[in-house]
């Protein structure tokens, strides 16, 4: 079976101003990921692995180059065109949790479907049954600082698949997490990609979550070295 390109960065140039100096966070990078695909990406610190990430998921507009997701070319686009297709399309899931913290793990998880017109009924009733899909239906009213490190990367889960998105993007999703609190994660996210058929794309340090991946890229010094 084959599967279409649902990301796409061609000759992607990334590049910062600090100061007087310009510094080419990416430079030409070329790198794609097929629907369906689990797919790790590794790198040394400040290689511009995060930079690739953030304008895979519309956190971020090229330098140069363009940036396709499920065809349409995003690099060009307003911002308020980008928080739409973020809020439907990508979900995040990063090594803060960057959770509310005067929100329950109920309100976290229903939030990002204010954004998208959902109801209220419909939001409490989708949340709850998120919850209880990463194991934490008995936490629905604990607040973050009530949860464990492991618990509360399962909330910011849950809030990823809010709003049904094609694709999970995961920054070092067990970056804060002990090994045990880390195996569930990538359990999870690896149960989310066989039997929910999402498209992950999973940025980490840690060989041993890295080979679940269909596929490992090796991105250093802006560019991909190995692995597309």
């Amino acid at each position: 079976m084959k599967f279409k390109k649902i990301i796409e960065l061609v000759n992607v140039w990334k590049t910062y101003q600090v100061g007087a100096v310009e510094v080419n966070a990416l430079r030409g990078i070329n790198f794609s990921v097929k629907k369906g695909e689990f797919v790790a990406i590794q790198g040394p610190s400040g290689s511009g692995k995060s930079t690739a990430m953030h304008l895979i998921g519309c956190l971020d507009l090229p330098t140069k180059g363009k940036v396709y997701l499920e065809g349409k070319d995003i690099s060009c686009m307003s911002e308020s065109l980008l928080a739409q297709i973020r809020g439907k399309k990508v979900g995040f899931v990063f090594q803060q949790f960057n959770l509310i913290q005067n929100l329950t793990a109920l309100e976290n998880v229903a939030l990002p479907m204010i954004f998208q017109g959902v109801n209220e009924k419909e939001r409490i009733k989708k949340a709850r049954n998120l919850l209880e899909l990463v194991e934490l239906g008995d936490r629905v009213n604990h607040y973050p600082n009530q949860l464990s490190g492991g618990e509360q990367q399962r909330v910011a889960i849950a809030r990823a698949l809010a709003n049904d998105p094609d694709i999970i993007l995961a920054d070092e999703p067990t970056g804060n997490l002990d090994s045990k609190a880390g195996k569930e994660i990538i359990d999870i996210l690896f149960t989310l990609h066989k039997k929910e058929k999402k498209t992950i794309v999973m940025v980490t340090h840690d060989n041993r979550l890295a080979k679940y991946a269909h596929r490992i890229v090796h991105i250093k010094d802006g560019k991909v070295i190995r692995g597309e």
